[in-house]
């Protein structure tokens, strides 16, 4: 049998995943299925990517892992260009359906946790929320290097002092800043090199995810306001706790230095 588009792209069965529970009565449900089925797709397609970045750092070749980043980067304002989608969802169209989701809420991505985890927000209770085939998946990534950590590792290869405690740290913990990395950062921007460029697109992507967040915690407060989230989270208020929590902190940490090393 030839292959086809349909074919190729399993149009029949993707195009019957979206099965509404109002059975049709609840005009935005559909777009809320397909939101956060691309939603999925996408953390999938950024964990396969930073998978890849991670490895390309481990190969010590940075010209893939530059790619590699940008498209990264690319991907995370798609993900923030569905929040605008979302919005479009007042709280009455959102209530419509909102009794018949159950238990079911966005805490409970998987692959949402391993993102986290590989960005170094590593916290082991989440392991305890999730189920078994999930939960191996998430634990493989809870201990397992972060794209820090990797980044740590390519940096002392290429000759920078990076501090053993650091290299050999716990990393089911997460990322603490160090003034020794701090410091070998700043020097790096000095010399304008494309290592001080790829720093950059990691403070991008690090401030996008923390974009994301906010935005993510605007979009529900505008749909259900204070009340309690799906699944009997506390909905606005503990995402408001996940704010301003940065993936890179010594990135951060350097701005006030960065142009005196």
């Amino acid at each position: 049998m030839n292959l086809t588009y349909a074919s190729y792209l399993k149009l029949d069965k993707l195009l019957m995943m979206q099965e509404t529970q109002s059975q049709g009565s609840a005009h935005d449900e559909t777009l809320f299925i397909i939101i956060h089925q691309c939603y999925e797709l996408w953390f999938k397609e950024l964990l396969h990517e930073i998978d890849f970045l991670i490895n390309s750092l481990e190969q010590g070749d940075l010209a893939p892992a530059l790619f590699t980043l940008r498209r990264i980067l690319t991907i995370q304002k798609v993900l923030l260009d569905q929040m605008d989608i979302l919005e479009t969802m007042t709280s009455g169209q959102f209530c419509a359906f909102r009794d018949l989701l159950g238990t079911a809420s966005g805490f409970q991505s998987a692959q949402f946790r391993e993102l986290e985890f590989l960005l170094g927000n590593k916290r082991r209770e989440i392991l305890l929320s999730f189920s078994e085939d999930s939960r191996n998946r998430l634990e493989r990534r809870f201990v397992n290097i972060s794209l820090w950590d990797a980044f740590l590792r390519f940096l002392s290869r290429q000759g920078c002092s990076i501090p053993v405690e650091v290299l050999q740290r716990d990393l089911t913990q997460p990322i603490a800043p160090s003034e020794v990395v701090q410091g070998e950062l700043a020097a790096l921007y000095a010399k304008e090199s494309n290592i001080s460029l790829f720093c950059e697109m990691l403070l991008d992507l690090d401030e996008r995810f923390q974009e994301w967040r906010y935005r993510h915690v605007k979009m529900v407060e505008r749909i259900i306001g204070s009340r309690h989230g799906t699944g009997g989270s506390t909905g606005v208020e503990y995402l408001k706790k996940t704010l301003f929590s940065p993936c890179f902190p010594d990135l951060w940490a350097i701005r006030s230095n960065i142009h005196n090393p």
